[in-house]
């Protein structure tokens, strides 16, 4: 969930016993040895006539890096024809231009015709040019690759399929990458209907079937199949409708309506699908991918190794529970018929869920012991990370009241009408508030999160995808199945969903079709990660929490130790804890400063100086490294201003636009901060600590967004709701309103309905 990056395969371990394929994608990253097969479609240009060199180069060189992490790597490869088909055409061209020239005595030539060239002289003809091309690839990254080429008679023949087994294996012994094709030049053309022949048998006519035959031979761990769609779908891609399988498991084919081959080579997605399906039986894991997409090929082998959602996977383990897709379609379902709900029901069911958490305290308390003794056990969890972990009667019972709050607001949040215009005479236009879709909110060593997130996406009629962290599997457990006993009162339990499956954070942040917004709660490294990873889809939140505090000349004295106090110490993990403390230049050697010190080191917190307050001491404390750093512990940094308009200028600088405080008793300096600084919550005389939904009043928030668009800072109810337009006519047409028309535009501002009232 929270540690995907690009970490060196050879740190995994690289060996297993070979008999079972792999049941998860997550385990492809353990495969030792690897057989990739490129279709036509990958290694020929869109004329079918020459290799997409550029394409190519990028193959050899995931390969390579496989390779040399020490994995053994085998390519089958088509291409032999296209290339012959170039080198052949540019001959017929010279020699008949050549003819023309002599035979004509002109210098100018007449328009050429070339003939048909038969594919087998075709592949004699390229053969030895697609192998001198991949040996000068190979060899830029101190790799030597060797050239096999066989035929359906070599795998019926004993002695020579134990030759060949012999040669493979003697190759990769010798760290040496095998290009393995067709021997197109004498093989002969296929017989129809002959592709499998039972269990034990693969008639060898094409690549696909070779990559099968060969990846069971020689006991790979892993096929991967390059072609020139994404994968497998279950109708012809680019059909309406069609989707595209992220797993096929045997007995699969019958949901699958297969369209025509690829526009060069001899299989189709059936002849690949068939080739697959016998290899997984042969103990190989399968995955049909993409190799000529421009925005992936450069990267998609190494992604298929780490386990990244590309493609198909083939597997012969089906899940226990449905897969994230159709969570994603059941939420989506859901979120609908709950959206459609009286808004009294919907409150019913957050009552519901909060008189459930008080009710069942003891059976979550113990959940949540399981978790907490496998984390201090695995030792893999900070003392914060704990902290945010563990739940108490107290925390459950704020979660309860929080809840109820949630339900006694949400009465008018969805279908509220927030515009009337009268367009024209019986044409009244309304702006209404409608729930944004699919949530997908992650959240790391929070369970209290996933009740909260619940009750919001509940009130706001939003489908709900929950990830949480593996360190609270138990807590997330029983709190989602508590949401999912409240919801079916109304009978709407699929519209929140708790993600149980191995899919990483990066695979879920490409899921464009099933979601409408991310949503991390957790550290700023998972919430710049999940920012990264997401393809197409928005992501609310903010990716740091650096908090300041700036005592002004004219705070008091009262005041000041108490609102550091709170904002720092309180709680230090937390966002809105304040991790810079900016004080003016004329408060240093004052007792008010000496005050502030005294109290930080009795709180035990560790002070790192900025470059202004480190000059002003003789013995400073640690000079700090970064003004830009959220420390998330008994840890702040204190910087020197010289004025208000300084600590406005620094905070623009170094903040993250989350929380901002003032402590000061003038009026108008206090003002020009709060109207100055451009952060989402800016604060007078008050902790950073207020920056939450609950003690705004939202009930409970799903995070704190720092970003401009749609909602920023605690995002409660009104955060998860987007709007549309109703627009009720007559028989009305645009074309009345025209220069010559006999209707005209009034745009005139209607009373809006008053709340309660219909």
């Amino acid at each position: 969930l929270r540690f995907w990056s690009n970490i060196p395969f050879i740190t995994m371990p690289l060996s297993r016993a070979h008999g079972k394929s792999f049941a998860h994608r997550s385990e492809l990253k353990h495969a030792k040895r690897i057989v990739v097969k490129l279709g036509s479609a990958v290694v020929t240009r869109g004329d079918e006539c020459g290799l997409a060199l550029g394409r190519l180069a990028s193959i050899v060189e995931q390969v390579s890096m496989l390779q040399n992490q020490g994995r053994e790597m085998m390519i089958v490869t088509s291409g032999a024809v296209a290339f012959g088909k170039q080198r052949l055409r540019h001959e017929i061209l010279l020699s008949q231009s050549v003819r023309q020239a002599l035979h004509s005595g002109q210098s100018q030539l007449k328009d050429m015709a070339i003939p048909v060239l038969e594919a087998r002289a075709c592949a004699a003809a390229g053969q030895s040019g697609l192998m001198a091309l991949y040996e000068a690839m190979f060899t830029q990254y101190s790799i030597c690759a060797a050239q096999i080429l066989v035929t359906n008679l070599d795998f019926h023949d004993e002695q020579k399929r134990r030759n060949l087994n012999g040669t493979l294996h003697e190759l990769l012994r010798m760290n040496i990458v095998p290009i393995i094709n067709t021997n197109d030049a004498v093989v002969p053309p296929p017989e129809p209907n002959s592709d499998l022949q039972g269990v034990n048998v693969i008639s060898v006519k094409d690549n696909d079937s070779l990559a099968a035959r060969l990846a069971v031979e020689m006991k790979t761990d892993l096929l991967i199949v390059l072609s020139d769609v994404e994968g497998l779908f279950d109708s012809p891609p680019g059909s309406d409708d069609a989707k595209l399988i992220d797993i096929f498991y045997p007995g699969d084919q019958q949901s699958v309506t297969f369209g025509t081959k690829s526009r060069v080579g001899m299989g189709g997605m059936e002849a690949k699908v068939k080739a697959a399906l016998w290899a997984l039986q042969g103990g190989t894991s399968v995955v049909i991918a993409n190799g000529t997409h421009p925005k992936i090929s450069g990267h998609v082998i190494t992604d298929i190794v780490e386990g990244k959602k590309v493609g198909t996977f083939f597997s012969e383990v089906k899940p226990a529970g449905p897969t994230v897709e159709q969570q994603g379609e059941m939420a989506r379902a859901g979120g609908r018929t709950l959206a459609a709900l009286q808004p009294e029901q919907r409150a019913e069911i957050i009552y519901r869920l909060a008189d459930l958490l008080t009710d069942q305290r003891e059976e979550i308390l113990l959940a949540n012991k399981k978790d907490l003794e496998e984390a201090e056990n695995k030792g893999r969890l900070a003392l914060p990370l704990l902290k945010r972990l563990s739940l108490s009667t107290s925390k459950l019972n704020s979660l309860a009241i929080g809840l109820r709050q949630i339900a006694a607001s949400s009465q008018d949040s969805v279908g509220r009408v927030i515009r009337r215009t009268r367009i024209a005479k019986d044409l009244d236009l309304e702006q209404v508030t409608v729930p944004i879709g699919v949530l997908l909110v992650i959240f790391e060593s929070r369970p209290d999160c996933l009740p909260q997130v619940s009750a919001l996406a509940i009130a706001s009629g939003n489908g709900l995808l929950l990830k949480g962290g593996k360190e609270a599997a138990h807590s997330n457990q029983i709190l989602h199945h508590l949401s999912q006993e409240a919801l079916s009162i109304h009978g709407v339990k699929d519209a929140v969903q708790l993600v149980n499956t191995r899919e990483e954070v990066e695979d879920l942040c490409r899921l464009d079709k099933l979601i409408d917004l991310i949503i991390p709660r957790g550290s700023s490294q998972l919430v710049r990660n999940i920012q990264k990873a997401a393809k197409g889809i928005p992501v609310m939140g903010h990716s740091e929490g650096i908090c300041h505090v700036y005592v002004d000349v004219d705070a008091s004295v009262e005041k000041v130790t108490r609102i550091i106090r709170d904002s720092k110490c309180e709680y230090p993990a937390a966002c809105n804890a304040l991790e810079t403390l900016l004080i003016h230049r004329d408060l240093l050697r004052t007792p008010l400063f000496d005050q502030i010190i005294d109290m930080l080191r009795v709180e035990q917190v560790k002070i790192h100086a900025g470059p202004k307050f480190a000059s002003y001491l003789t013995f400073s404390p640690s000079e700090v490294k970064s003004l830009r750093t959220e420390y998330g512990d008994l840890e702040c940094c204190i910087e020197v201003v010289d004025s208000v308009q300084e600590a406005v200028e620094h905070i623009h600088k170094y903040g993250s636009s989350h929380t901002d405080v003032i402590i000061t008793e003038n009026e108008k300096t206090a003002e020009l901060f709060l109207q100055h600084v451009d952060s989402a919550c800016v604060f007078w005389n008050a902790s950073t600590r207020f920056s939450d939904g609950y003690r705004f009043g939202l009930g409970a928030e799903v995070g704190i967004s720092t970003s401009r668009i749609h909602a920023r800072g605690p995002v409660g109810i009104e955060g998860l709701l987007t709007t549309k337009w109703l627009l009720r006519g007559d028989n009305h047409v645009v074309s009345d309103f025209s220069e010559h028309g006999s209707m005209k535009y009034l745009h005139e501002s209607l009373p809006l309905p008053q709340r309660g009232v219909d």
